[in-house]
């Protein structure tokens, strides 16, 4: 849908009785306009939420895979732990790095710094565009916030010319 058709939706379910006055036309397009900020920004509000989930879960293998390579530290220098299957999954599909040395999913400590290397970087890029999805939030709640103003200042303004209107007659 095309931002002009889904304000030209919006403005005819914004009900300012009628509008037959030029202050309550523009006042009807500022709301409109204020409705489409507002409905960007609760996408990328959803957006941040996803992200910060998928964050969560990235903090929370990176802090396992840290605890397996400690693990594998104490038992000894070519001691292993094992990779969950979620995780290599999760890391596959992301294209993560993994080191392959044996062709399974058993890791020495040193192997495990190419994982906790990887998970780092990713939950990194996660970060850095959750908080560029804030940026754009607060960008559409200013223009939220500026379209209200817009539409509240025509409203008063065509209620003044019709009081004026009404005291002339």
């Amino acid at each position: 849908m095309s931002s002009v058709s889904s304000i030209s939706g919006i403005t005819s379910s914004i009900d300012l009785g009628s509008t037959g006055s030029l202050q309550f036309q523009f006042a009807k397009l500022q709301l409109a306009l204020a409705e489409a900020s507002k409905n960007g920004a609760m996408d990328y509000i959803k957006q941040i939420e996803d992200s910060q989930a998928e964050q969560k879960k990235v903090s929370d293998m990176l802090q396992k895979a840290r605890q397996l390579k400690a693990d594998a530290a104490a038992k000894g220098d070519k001691e292993v732990t094992e990779m969950s299957v979620e995780m290599e999954t999760y890391m596959k599909q992301n294209g993560l790095a993994i080191d392959q040395t044996g062709g399974d999913r058993l890791h020495n400590k040193d192997e495990w710094d190419v994982a906790i290397t990887s998970l780092q970087s990713h939950l990194d890029k996660i970060g850095s565009n959750t908080q560029q999805l804030m940026v754009f939030v607060q960008d559409y709640m200013g223009q939220y916030n500026s379209y209200l103003q817009g539409g509240n200042s025509a409203i008063q303004q065509g209620n003044q010319t019709l009081a004026e209107l009404a005291k002339v007659r």
